[in-house]
C-alpha cells in the first residue's frame, strides 16, 4: 500500500482568497485530486522548539465552490519534518517576520523535507533586486536609496519607472520624468526619506502591450504566458489594480529569457518560478507566491499545478 503523501501549505488566511484566481488555490486543488493530505499552516503558527521546527496546523479539504471553498480540521502541534512537501505560499511584504519563517523551513528542509521553493533562495534570491544578476536580460536598472543618485537617473533616462524591492501586487510604482513636479517628493516618499533602497528603470513603452507573468517548473516554461494589459489612463498591469489578464503563447525572446535564468533558478533550488517580462526586458523574478496559474488554466485548458506536482513526485521518488 503506499503511503499518502503528507503536504504542508504556508499561507495567508485561506478565508479571505479569491479562488477564481489564487495559485495556491489550484495547487490544493490538484494535491487532493492526488489524494494527498493537506494541512494549512499560517505563517504565525511556525516555530521552533530547542532546534525542532515546528507549527501549529489544521487539516484541510477544499472544492472549487466560490460560496464554500474549504474545510479545517483541528488544530495540532506538529513537528515541520513529519511532512513530505511543504509549499511556502505566503505572500509579501518580504519583511523579517516572512525571513524569521525561512529559518524554520530551512530546518524542516535540513531533515528531508521537500521545500518549495528552497527557503534559503527566498531569503537570498529578492524577487526585483535579483534581476540584476541577468544585465543582458534588463532595461537600464539602477538599485539605491540615494536621492541625489536617483534624480541623476531619472534626468539621464527621461521616464522612469520607480518601486519598493519588498512590495507586491503593484504597490507604491511611481512612473516620473524630470519635469514632474512631484519628482523629489515621490522619491522621498518611496524611499521613505532615503532610508529604504528602490529600483528605478527606464520606461518601457511595451508595457500598453501587456506586462507577461510567465510561469516556470523546474527551469521551464509553460509555454503560454499570461499578459496583464493596463487599464486606461493606468501604466500598470497588475490585476490587483485592474489590469487585465489575456493569454498568449511565449515569443522567442520570452524563451532565450527563460533560458539564460534556468540554470540559476535550478542551482538554487526555485522549482516553482513567475517572472515578468515586459516587451523584450525581463523585470522581476518571482519566487514568494507566484500567481497566474487559474487564469492560464482556464484559457488554455491546462492543469499547471499538476505540472508542478508532477515535478515534486520526482524529487520525492529519488529520495526514497
Amino acid at each position: 500500500m503506499t503511503t499518502r503523501v503528507q503536504l504542508a501549505v504556508v499561507m495567508d488566511a485561506i478565508e479571505s482568497i479569491k479562488i477564481h484566481k489564487d495559485s495556491t488555490f489550484a495547487m490544493l486543488l490538484e494535491a487532493q485530486r492526488r489524494d494527498w493530505n493537506i494541512h494549512y499552516i499560517l505563517p504565525h503558527k511556525l516555530f521552533t522548539l530547542d532546534g525542532q521546527a515546528r507549527c501549529h496546523a489544521a487539516s484541510l479539504s477544499v472544492k472549487d465552490n466560490p460560496a464554500d471553498w474549504f474545510t479545517l480540521g483541528a488544530i495540532q502541534e506538529m513537528d515541520l519534518s513529519g511532512f513530505d512537501v511543504i509549499l511556502m505560499r505566503q505572500d509579501p511584504p518580504f519583511d523579517m517576520e516572512y525571513i524569521y519563517a525561512t529559518y524554520a523551513l530551512e530546518l524542516a528542509q535540513r531533515q528531508g523535507v521537500c521545500v518549495v521553493n528552497n527557503p534559503v533562495a527566498l531569503r537570498n534570491m529578492n524577487e526585483k533586486f535579483s534581476i540584476t544578476n541577468f544585465p543582458q536580460c534588463c532595461t537600464t536598472t539602477l538599485v539605491s536609496r540615494d536621492l541625489a543618485t536617483l534624480e541623476s537617473f531619472i534626468d539621464a533616462h527621461r521616464d522612469v519607472v520607480v518601486k519598493p524591492l519588498d512590495a507586491m501586487g503593484g504597490q507604491s510604482i511611481f512612473r516620473i520624468s524630470p519635469q514632474d513636479a512631484n519628482k523629489s517628493t515621490i522619491l522621498e516618499l518611496v524611499t521613505q526619506g532615503a532610508s529604504r533602497t528602490i529600483m528605478a528603470q527606464k520606461f518601457i513603452p511595451e508595457i500598453s502591450l501587456g506586462d507577461k507573468r510567465i510561469l516556470l517548473i523546474n527551469g521551464e516554461p509553460v509555454p503560454y504566458a499570461l499578459a496583464r494589459i493596463p487599464k486606461e489612463g493606468e501604466f500598470r498591469g497588475n490585476l490587483a489594480v485592474g489590469g487585465s489578464g489575456r493569454g498568449v503563447p511565449l515569443s522567442e525572446k520570452d524563451r532565450w529569457i527563460c533560458g539564460e535564468i534556468k540554470t540559476s533558478l535550478l542551482e538554487n533550488g526555485i522549482l516553482f518560478a513567475g517572472i515578468d517580462v515586459i516587451g523584450p526586458f525581463l523585470t522581476e523574478i518571482n519566487i514568494t507566491s507566484p500567481t497566474c496559474i487559474r487564469e492560464l488554466d482556464a484559457q488554455f485548458d491546462l492543469n499547471i499545478s499538476s505540472m508542478l506536482f508532477d515535478s515534486i513526485d520526482e524529487i520525492l521518488k529519488n529520495r526514497h
